[in-house]
């Protein structure tokens, strides 16, 4: 039914999760980044930003003719409201799905991104940059601890779309210079989603998808973060 898009990286994950959880009927479409898969004229059809996570669903609601989607909260909130799961029915519940599904698409992601890339990737070890980056992600981190003193997930008490976007940038905190011991209440959250068995099915696919995992290269770096306008 549907057609995914995809390579082992925390957004790539986040639609796993998803349809791991959901039960969806899905075929995997192998996007290797670190050899400039993402800029396959066919991909470009389907994702023009060039980046995955992207699906393409040839069974959409009502029929018709098949949905291409790209942009990782995009796609979640696609599939929520396509299967009616993992996100509040009422009006007060989808409101709070939708903001912090919105805080990680536009906080979360982003400045955990900027951490991994001057902490390991960049060529040159820039201290600025690492200690904004590095800062700003503990602050996040410390928005969600605080959250989730009183409640299980960041919506309330039902898992959502929210917090399978932002579990996969938790994984990497080690990379991130945090500690989940400085955020209790973070480091419960992560157990309890570690320990689901459509979580654990999900990352299993990393191995399957790219068994030979190595540090990236100097020529894949170049691919991914070389990119200029043309």
């Amino acid at each position: 039914m549907i057609d995914l898009y995809y390579w082992p990286t925390p957004n790539g994950h986040k639609i796993t999760l998803f349809v791991e959880e959901a039960g969806l009927p899905y075929t995997i479409k192998p996007v290797n980044i670190g050899k400039g898969d993402q800029f396959d004229p066919a991909f470009l059809e389907i994702a023009p930003n060039n980046r995955m996570p992207a699906i393409v669903d040839h069974q959409p609601v009502g029929g018709g003719t098949p949905i291409a989607l790209f942009e990782s909260g995009a796609i979640l909130l696609y599939l929520a409201e396509k299967t009616d799961r993992f996100i509040a029915g009422d009006l007060h519940g989808r409101a709070e799905v939708l903001q912090w599904l919105f805080w990680q698409m536009g906080g979360l992601g982003p400045m955990a991104g900027q951490t991994h890339h001057f902490n390991v990737y960049a060529p040159e070890k820039i201290p600025y940059a690492i200690d904004r980056y590095v800062r700003e992600t503990a602050r996040l981190y410390g928005v969600m601890d605080r959250r989730l003193a009183d409640r299980p997930f960041l919506a309330g008490d039902a898992y959502s779309i929210a917090d399978m976007a932002s579990y996969p940038w938790i994984v990497q905190h080690e990379r991130q210079d945090q500690d989940l011991n400085d955020f209790p209440n973070l480091k419960r959250w992560y157990g309890a989603i570690a320990e689901r068995p459509a979580t654990r099915r999900a990352y299993a696919l990393a191995e399957t998808v790219n068994p030979n995992a190595k540090p990236m290269s100097e020529e894949e770096k170049k691919i991914l973060f070389g990119q200029g306008a043309r």
